[in-house]
This record gives structure tokens, sequence and C-alpha cells, in this order.
């Protein structure tokens, strides 16, 4: 009797093949997980969830504020001028707007305090009035979001800071006046144009005093405003005591920046130069500490705008 033949589905369906079938179900959920296909992209793997914008936005505002404070701790900080005693290179006057300066803080690390030069530095000791007047809160917390708003420039800061230009440096010998109500440095008249003489005053108004040798690391400094100016000439009795320590400076006072009527560099007439007969060659050079202080506004804003049109 000839042997039963079998169907080609039994041919087809071999007995190892249920057993692999077996084997091939038992999947892991995670491998199953993996195999779903993303809805949103019609296929692939699952995509992984984006950070929320507005977590986005507070790390971009705390990284902006943290590189904020070591720009102006290190590099540059702007500086409210409330006195007039800089008129009129710099207002600051009652029924004006104020000036805001671009303190550059690096330069004198590298390089020597010169004559002609407008600085902010902190008044010594023997300087009891000052130019920035402290108006912090007796409010513990309203003084503490005073002294945060300062270190990002909104609020002047609580310190006895004063805005001057440097008339002669250490060793030199200065006095007032000659015949022509001109300051004298080591002998030699200087000619300033910066001076401004308010209403109804002149040179001859300058307050006399007698010659005063700076002592070495030390700086005189003087108002632009010269009737209306407590100087080096006043502060701390005059003379020797009216000096300022160079380790005092805070830095270089570069640009204008607030009003916006007003921006421009800060000009660094050496009037001693001048009176030997050296050209003229100290002026403001703004574009260094501006493009430190403009760089994390231009990465911060472009990071924003990728994050803003990134999901159109």
């Amino acid at each position: 009797m000839a042997d039963p033949v079998r169907s080609s589905a039994d041919d087809n369906d071999p007995e190892p093949l249920g057993e692999d079938r077996v084997s091939d179900s038992a999947v892991t959920p995670e491998a199953e997980f993996e195999s779903i296909p993303d809805s949103a992209g019609g296929g692939g793997s699952k995509a992984k969830k984006k950070t929320p914008l507005w977590r986005e936005l507070l790390i971009l505002a705390g990284t902006a504020l943290v590189l904020t404070f070591i720009i102006q701790t290190f590099l540059a900080r702007v500086y409210v001028i409330p006195s007039a005693s800089m008129e009129k290179t710099l207002h600051g006057c009652p029924g004006c707007v104020n000036d805001k300066v671009l303190v550059d803080k690096i330069t004198y690390d590298f390089t020597d305090i010169e004559p002609g030069e407008v600085v902010v530095f902190r008044g010594p000791d023997a300087w009891g009035q000052n130019d920035i007047q402290s108006n912090r809160s007796d409010n513990p917390v309203v003084a503490a979001l005073q002294s945060a708003a300062s270190v990002v420039g909104l609020a002047p800061p609580d310190e006895r800071d004063f805005v001057k230009r440097v008339i002669a440096t250490g060793g030199q010998t200065v006095q007032c006046c000659d015949d022509q109500h001109r300051l004298i440095v080591d002998g030699k008249p200087l000619d300033e144009p910066y001076i401004y003489w308010q209403p109804g005053t002149g040179p001859e108004d300058h307050d006399p005093f007698e010659p005063v040798k700076v002592p070495e690391g030390s700086l005189w400094v003087m108002g632009d405003n010269r009737t209306n100016s407590t100087d080096s000439r006043k502060q701390g009795g005059g003379g020797v005591a009216g000096t300022v320590p160079e380790a005092n400076v805070i830095g270089k006072a570069r640009v204008i920046v607030i009003p916006p009527s007003r921006w421009g560099s800060i000009s660094d007439f050496n009037a001693q130069a001048v009176a030997i007969g050296a050209p003229e060659w100290q002026r403001g050079l703004p574009a260094g500490v501006g493009f430190a202080a403009a760089w994390p506004v231009l990465f911060f804003g472009r990071r924003l705008r990728e994050r803003l049109f990134s999901g159109r």
C-alpha cells in the first residue's frame, strides 16, 4: 500500500517552524516600545521630548545674569554720574538726565594711568564728600533688591565712588596758578579745553593753591567744572591729603551709554603733552570694551531666535 501523500501545506509548515514562531513572539517590552512608530514623525523610534521654551528662557536669563556679573566685576561696568563736577564732559545735575558711563576695568592692569584721563575711583578715607550718594533703603529686603540691581547697572553702587580727571601723577608737582590763571605742572602751564566755567565765573576764579608734590603711586585729580568740584584741592584739607592712591582707581571712563543723545567716547585730552609740544594722541578707545559688552547680547539673541522659530 502506498504511503499517504503529504499536502503542500504540510510541506510548507514543518514542526520546527512552529518553535521558531514561539521564540520570535517573546519580544521584550523595551524592544516592543522601541518598535512603535513615532505618531508625529510617521516612523522611526519615538522622538526625545524637547525642553520647554519657558525653561530654555530661564536658563538663558540665568546665564546672562552670571555673565553680566562677571563682566561688570572684572571687565567693565556702567556707573551713574549724579554730580555736576564733570560738566560739561559728563552731565550730572538736578533737572537733567544723569549720564551713565561705561568704565573699563581692565586697561590699567596693563597700562599706566596717564594725565588727562577720566577715571572712576573709590574715595580715600580722607575724602569726606562723595559724588555718588548711597540711596539704599533701610528695609533689608529692598536693600537686597537694590544691591542685585546695582550688579547689572540698574541702580547706583553702594560705594564712595568719584569720577574726576587726572591732572598730575606720582612724582609731579602741581600748583595754581600762573598769571593767566592756568594750572602749572612741573613748571609748565596747562591749556585745558575741557574746563567748563559756570555762568558768572571764569579762569580768574580758579582757587589758588601752593605747590604740591604728588606722592609716588598717587594721583592729583580735579573736576572739569572747575568752580563746582570738590576734588584734590579741597578733599582732606587739600595738599597731599587730597591725592588719590592709584590702587583706589576702579577703571577708566570710556563711553557715555545713556542718554542716547549723548552717546560717544570720553575725551582723554592730555594737557601736559600739549604743553611740551607733543601731539595730542590720547582719545577714548571704546571698541574693545564695546565688543566685550555686546557679544553676550548678540549670542543670547541668536539662541532665542533659534528657539522661537525652530518649531515653525
